[in-house]
């Protein structure tokens, strides 16, 4: 039968090509699935990306992880390596193919654990036991730090040597437990509640890296509730910084590694400690210093207005005004004797003036009669005997009649 022109579609390549990667596209199942197979044809340029195939009995698929996806990548891909990549499908359109474009790669086995892991969260975390509400601070300075881990572990000697190095002054309770295997969820739940029987102020929870398989324990519905149930705060650091569990969502705080669990659990070091007792030190030295500066200035205040209104001030200022006093009296009473002294004097010259001994000294007698001893200050009445007095002695006259 001849087809009909008008009815069918004429589509360029190009088109018909988007037109197949928009169907691919377009399905949600073919958007999130998990793919089974062996890798071959594996191929890592220098851009970053990962080419490879995937292959069964019966079939092949192409497959690309982008640069950024491979980079988390902790499998070392080979040819010939069973594994499970996740992903979706899309087209290349310049060559026409369809390929899984994969951000997941696993060995063979973790699928069905990956799905019980989303199956777990979902659950879980409907239930509230993931809420930010829930979440405790976890205490700046810690005085007893819990760790559950395995005793034998690496991750174990990580955590000691990191708080050992940060704050040697805390106190630590290792509650060992396996880590992995059947016995360890058990094991886990019975460290943690023996851990807060004995209340420590934070309890790390920890191991190190893995797969999916090795660290499904801390994805275990019973871990995960007591790591929720726990009265103290929990710091979860489980496996590495791209290993996500269910314990990092019921924790008060995860951890991308069990070392970096131990710093967030030490977050103020010995060192702060000595830096900020250093400071408060001088704080505490300026304050002293400037209280008894204080203390000092009032004291001489009260001091001195003590010695203002003090008897012994009073005193000294009467002797000190007893002081004035006798020295003004002193000074008049000085002044008095010079002005008598003078006074004194000029009498003194005074009378000097008038001694008649002065007068004989300079050469005048005084003339007296003998009989009477009247001084003869007239010729008519010199007679008879009479007594010449000079400066330095008298001797007998006679007037002729």
């Amino acid at each position: 039968m001849q087809p009909s022109l008008f009815s069918s579609l004429h589509l360029t390549v190009s088109q018909i090509t988007f037109h197949i990667r928009k169907q691919l596209e377009n399905d949600p199942t073919l958007q999130d699935v998990w793919v089974e197979g062996e890798i071959s044809n594996l191929s890592r340029p220098a851009s970053g990306h990962i080419y490879f195939t995937l292959k069964d009995k019966n079939a092949s698929l192409r497959c690309v992880m982008w640069k950024t996806d491979a980079a988390r990548l902790r499998l070392n891909l080979r040819d010939g390596m069973a594994v499970e990549a996740h992903g979706k499908i899309a087209v290349y359109e310049p060559q026409g193919q369809y390929q899984l474009v994969a951000n997941i790669i696993q060995p063979k086995g973790e699928g069905a654990l990956y799905q019980e892991f989303l199956r777990l969260k979902s659950m879980l975390e409907a239930e509230g036991l993931f809420d930010p509400e829930r979440k405790r601070p976890i205490p700046e300075l810690p005085r007893v730090i819990g760790i559950v881990t395995s005793a034998t572990g690496a991750a174990l000697r990580d955590m000691l040597n990191t708080l050992r190095r940060r704050l040697p002054l805390a106190k630590v309770i290792l509650a060992p437990s396996p880590v992995q295997g059947v016995e360890a969820p058990p094991a886990l739940v019975n460290a943690l509640s023996s851990l807060n029987e004995q209340k420590p102020d934070v309890i790390l929870l920890a191991r190190g890296g893995g797969s999916i398989e090795d660290l499904w324990a801390f994805n275990d519905e019973r871990v995960v509730r007591a790591v929720a149930g726990s009265t103290v705060p929990v710091i979860c650091g489980v496996g590495h910084e791209t290993d996500f569990t269910l314990c990092d969502f019921a924790a008060d705080l995860r951890a991308p590694t069990p070392t970096a669990a131990a710093e967030l659990a030490a977050q103020v070091t010995l060192e702060d400690l000595q830096t900020q007792l250093g400071y408060y030190s001088s704080r505490i030295t300026d304050s002293i210093s400037s209280l008894l500066a204080d203390h000092r200035a009032l004291v001489s205040s009260l001091a001195s207005r003590l010695k203002y209104v003090s008897p012994e001030r009073r005193i000294q200022s009467e002797y000190q005004r007893l002081d004035e006093l006798s020295r003004r009296a002193f000074s008049a009473l000085n002044h008095r004797i010079q002005l008598q002294s003078r006074l004194v004097d000029g009498m003194s010259k005074r009378l000097l003036s008038l001694n008649p001994e002065a007068v004989l000294a300079r050469g005048y007698a005084i003339v007296t009669r003998k009989e009477d001893d009247v001084v003869v200050s007239s010729v008519k009445h010199a007679r008879g005997g009479m007594k010449v007095r000079v400066s330095d002695g008298e001797f007998d006259v006679t007037r002729d009649a």
